[in-house]
């Protein structure tokens, strides 16, 4: 039995000395992939040629394209330890990204609310069957079509405001312990969450939205298990057949839209994991007076500060 355990512990410290030597050597890799892929654009960029499309395709969901991000990262975190400003600089960048685009997808909700209001007077009151808008040759849709679109702008608002949430403080958080801890304990807590929770969830989101994305924009369907050969030889048919059918006859025809806000999402979550784990770290190690530091909240106004923060 004692040989047995053993072996078994063996056998499982040499794979990870493997899997550690494989994670190694493409990151090593990851920066020669860089500077290839960034002197040789028109292999992946130049999209009136075929193959450069599946290619764009291949290397969007690629071990080599993760572990060029990895390696990205690792350098940014080597030079914010050494020099904090610049992991500061990193923090409010990627912050003030996620506010960005939060502040202005927000109003997808207002619009989402004033369209729903005309559909029930266009529907109620002028008795229409459809919605038709602009001048000369009109955008003319079925009152079902500007209904289903509703959807849109929910996606837009969950997709694209989720990073601007968590900047916020807007997330519900079920708290056990972490209010009970000290200051550099929750740090740890959200240094840990950051990087076995989001990072994670955001790569394994990204991985299978990438590719599903492209199933519904063009034919031959790529796979995730087609190595780029196959995809190269795939090329040669390759022609784009975007989405446009929707679930019910006279229905919203973009849904194509969904898979893009899909891998949108997944990547803006994984970059806000990134600026949490720097903002952790930094005032895990400048202690508590720097919480908070360079947070660009939104406000109610004077008087109203009892509400902000209140989820």
């Amino acid at each position: 039995m004692q040989e047995q355990s053993s072996v078994g512990l063996g056998d499982a410290l040499a794979a990870l000395g493997n899997g550690l030597v494989w994670a190694g050597q493409n990151i090593a890799e990851a920066f020669y992939n860089i500077g290839y892929a960034l002197t040789h654009t028109s292999l992946w960029l130049d999209w009136s040629d075929k193959e450069a499309i599946m290619r764009f395709v291949y290397y969007g969901g690629s071990v080599e394209f993760f572990f060029a991000v990895i390696a990205l990262v690792l350098v940014m975190t080597v030079i914010g330890l050494f020099y904090r400003p610049f992991m500061w600089g990193c923090v409010r960048v990627m912050e003030g990204f996620a506010n960005t685009v939060g502040r202005f997808f927000a109003w997808a909700g207002l619009l989402m609310v004033l369209q729903q209001i005309i559909i029930v007077f266009m529907q109620r009151i002028f008795t229409r069957p459809d919605i038709v808008i602009g001048f000369g040759i009109p955008l003319q849709f079925d009152i079902s079509w500007y209904a289903e679109e509703l959807k849109f702008y929910n996606a837009l608002v969950v997709a694209l405001c989720a990073s601007y949430t968590f900047v916020q403080g807007g997330h519900v958080r079920v708290d056990l312990i972490y209010s009970a801890v000290r200051f550099r304990t929750k740090k740890v807590i959200d240094m840990f969450g950051s990087l076995f929770f989001m990072l994670p969830m955001a790569t394994l989101t990204w991985m299978y939205g990438w590719y599903f994305m492209w199933r519904h924009l063009i034919v031959p369907k790529p796979s995730a298990s087609d190595a780029l050969d196959r995809l190269l030889l795939k090329s040669r048919a390759l022609r784009w057949n975007v989405e446009t059918i929707g679930f019910s006859p006279n229905g919203f025809t973009g849904y194509f839209l969904f898979k893009i806000l899909l891998v949108a999402f997944a990547g803006m979550i994984f970059i806000h994991a990134i600026a949490f784990f720097y903002r952790s770290l930094l005032e895990f190690i400048e202690g508590q007076e720097s919480e908070n530091k360079y947070l660009d909240k939104d406000s109610l106004g004077e008087g109203e500060e009892a509400y902000e923060g209140a989820h």
